[in-house]
């Protein structure tokens, strides 16, 4: 019969790759809730796992854009509430956050790049740029601290991590 284990229906692409992902030390949970972000995400429907890493690598690019936008937005807000630093501690923050802008500033193209390839098919260099890309959310943090960088640093650690891993996955199938 087409029903798989214990009578439950076959499961989707989706379920099959989130499944598949823990090498990579990604859950099947993490897997769904960054590719099924919101309601019009295509997650569901996709018909395989190529689509889905298109999807992934699609929102990472996105994700990455989103925070870069935030931190420019921060830093402006910053510059005009507090013209100059009013002590060491906000002026090395400050710098942290130039710093985090400058590696989303490479990032972002280098995503888009790989978000194409993999919407083509080609998966080598993209797999390479998203395992770059996972250390941009975690170098931001060092140097800008946790506390002061918006919630979309956070938010694009957690798609670079789970894109990578379907890119791999694909390029090592």
């Amino acid at each position: 019969s087409a029903a798989g284990v214990h009578g439950a229906a076959p499961s989707s692409p989706l379920d099959q790759l989130c499944g598949s992902l823990g090498s990579f030390y990604v859950t099947p949970e993490l897997c769904a809730s960054a590719l099924c972000v919101d309601a019009a995400s295509s997650c569901r429907s996709a018909r395989g796992a190529p689509e889905l890493a298109a999807l992934a690598t699609r929102l990472a690019a996105a994700n990455a854009t989103a925070a870069k936008a935030s931190i420019e937005s921060a830093l402006a807000l910053d510059a005009e509430r507090v013209p100059a630093p009013a002590s060491a501690a906000d002026a090395d923050a400050r710098k942290g956050m130039r710093s985090c802008l400058q590696l989303y500033a490479g990032a972002v193209p280098a995503l888009r790049w790989a978000a194409r390839s993999v919407a083509a098919g080609r998966y080598s260099g993209a797999r390479e740029v998203l395992d770059a890309a996972q250390y941009v959310a975690s170098g931001c943090a060092g140097m800008a601290g946790v506390a002061t960088l918006p919630k979309e640093n956070g938010r694009f650690s957690s798609m670079a991590i789970v894109a990578h891993a379907v890119v791999a996955s694909m390029s090592a199938t």
